[in-house]
C-alpha cells in the first residue's frame, strides 16, 4: 500500500492534461503550451530530486516535445512523480506532495 495518497494530485493533473488537449492550436502557442511545460518540468524535477537526490535533479531537463505534446507530457510527468512519491520515505514524500499540489493549483492553465 502506497505510504502517501497520490489521488489527489493525479486529478489534478490528469485534468490539467485533458484540458491542454483539447486546447485549440491557438490557445497553445498564446502561452498555455508553454505553462504546462513549465509544470510538467517542475514535476519531474521534483520526482528526480526524490528519486536521485538534489544533485542529479538539475542535470536533466524535459524536452520541449511541441505544443501538441504538452498535455501528455504533463500527464507522464505527473503520474511519475506520483509513483516517486508513492515508494519515498514519509519525510519526503509529505512535504514534496504538498510542493506538487501548490505548483498544479498555481499553473494558469
Amino acid at each position: 500500500m502506497p505510504r502517501v495518497d497520490t489521488r489527489a494530485l493525479t486529478d489534478a493533473v490528469e485534468r490539467l492534461a485533458d484540458r491542454l488537449r483539447a486546447a485549440p492550436q491557438s490557445a497553445l502557442t498564446r502561452g498555455a503550451a508553454a505553462d504546462g511545460l513549465a509544470l510538467a518540468r517542475e514535476l519531474a524535477a521534483l520526482a528526480q530530486r526524490l528519486e536521485c537526490g538534489a544533485e542529479s535533479a538539475a542535470r536533466r531537463t524535459l524536452p520541449d516535445a511541441g505544443v501538441f505534446a504538452v498535455g501528455d507530457q504533463l500527464a507522464v510527468a505527473g503520474h511519475d512523480l506520483a509513483a516517486a512519491l508513492e515508494e519515498a520515505p514519509d519525510a519526503d514524500a509529505e512535504p514534496a506532495l504538498a510542493e506538487a499540489l501548490r505548483a498544479v493549483a498555481a499553473a494558469p492553465l
